[in-house]
């Protein structure tokens, strides 16, 4: 049978009728590794599908395409859809419905979209996030009561500070139920058993053995703690919901009890430090306070000199005016008694008689009032009013009675 040339359009269109109608080629998974990877300004994404030996070109209208995916060059990917012809290049491509992170799939999505729905409503901000304890009295840890994380918290909290009590609350990490026993664990240390901090954590894992850690329940318990959470889910590169929500997030359960208790050695550093300066800065108050009183003193002696003792002086100064103006007045008030005494006196006296032309006679300085007290032949001192006569008895006169 002869058959007549086809138009190059006739053909394409043959071949994508031939594509489309066939029963695995309109509805095929291909896994692979995505390489040129570009989001068109109309919203479809272009890329190819690789595997070690061969690449497939992909296109993903818009409307099929989720952003929450966060598709990159290199991540490995299953995608589902249909193989079809575009006509004007005369290449078949594979047209993408649907296309998941391979190793995640649907559990990945579902992390994205509860991530974004929680951030929504505010449940990552830096404004909710509660303090971590620096000298914590008491720790407790949610985890499974045989896995390594509880054993490492113990060990470096011993290293660390072994003053801090460890309280564990024993909860399943994955599987049936063990989103509940964690929300417990933690409703257990808010109301029952009080702690300072509270360790939420496990080893590492696939997402679906943390994936426990990335319910809602889980998250909004977390975040209704009135008790600090640090998140320690998994190995440094894992990331969980309950990792946003908590208050603090560690890479591992380790550095989480090192996030959760001070170093005892650098507190006992830093007291000694606070103490020296302590120490200093009393005794630089004291000197100061010490120069102070000085001063003040110096000043008020300098007050009491000026003012005080300068008017106490004063003030002495006329008390012993008055003193010596009325011991002069008394001194010369005496004296004239002592005058008017005086000439009283002498009117009295034996020398004012003398001055009226009388005489006093002693014998041997005693005063001779009688002659029965001479003897002729005595020697007699005769006073006068200037002066004396010495005279010896001739005779004597006696007074007849």
């Amino acid at each position: 049978m002869k058959i007549r040339a086809l138009d190059v359009s006739e053909a394409n269109s043959y071949i994508k009728r031939l594509l489309i109608n066939d029963p695995i080629l309109c509805n095929l998974k291909i896994k692979g590794e995505i390489s040129n990877f570009k989001v068109h300004s109309s919203g479809n994404v272009y890329l190819s599908l690789k595997d070690q030996n061969s690449k497939i070109n992909c296109v993903i209208f818009r409307n099929d395409y989720d952003k929450n995916l966060n598709l990159e060059n290199g991540t490995k990917v299953i995608a589902s859809g249909y193989i079809s012809v575009y006509e004007r290049d005369g290449s078949y491509q594979l047209y993408i419905k649907h296309i998941e992170v391979s190793g995640i799939g649907n559990l990945y999505i579902e992390f994205n979209k509860l991530k974004e729905k929680l951030q929504k409503e505010g449940l990552f901000d830096y404004k909710y996030k509660k303090p971590i304890p620096k000298i914590p009295q008491s720790i407790g840890v949610v985890t499974s009561p045989t896995g390594a994380v509880i054993r490492d918290i113990i060990n470096v909290t011993k290293r660390r500070y072994p003053k801090v009590h460890i309280k564990l609350y024993p909860v399943k990490v994955q599987g049936d139920g063990s989103k509940d026993e964690i929300c417990e664990g933690i409703r257990f240390f808010n109301k029952v058993h009080p702690v300072d901090t509270i360790i939420v954590g496990r080893g590492g894992g696939s997402i679906e053995d943390l994936w426990s850690f990335n319910e809602e329940d889980v998250a909004r318990c977390v975040f209704e703690s009135k008790i600090p959470i640090i998140s320690a889910v998994g190995h440094e590169i894992d990331f969980t919901i309950c990792d946003f929500v908590s208050d603090m997030r560690a890479p591992t359960p380790s550095a989480a009890a090192e996030i959760a208790t001070p170093d005892l050695n650098d507190l006992h550093f830093k007291l000694d430090n606070i103490k020296t300066r302590m120490n200093k800065s009393l005794t630089n108050i004291v000197e100061y306070d010490d120069q102070k009183l000085k001063y003040t003193f110096k000043r008020i002696n300098t007050i009491l000199n000026d003012y005080i003792i300068n008017n106490k002086i004063y003030e002495l100064d006329n008390i012993i005016e008055k003193i010596n103006f009325n011991i002069e007045n008394k001194v010369n008030k005496e004296e004239m008694n002592l005058r008017n005494l005086g000439s009283l006196l002498h009117n009295l006296s034996p020398l004012k008689t003398l001055d009226r032309g009388y005489s006093i006679i002693n014998k041997e300085d005693v005063v001779v009032n009688s002659v029965l007290k001479v003897s002729k032949n005595d020697e007699i001192e005769v006073i006068l009013s200037d002066g004396s006569l010495d005279c010896t008895v001739n005779k004597i006169n006696k007074k007849e009675v």
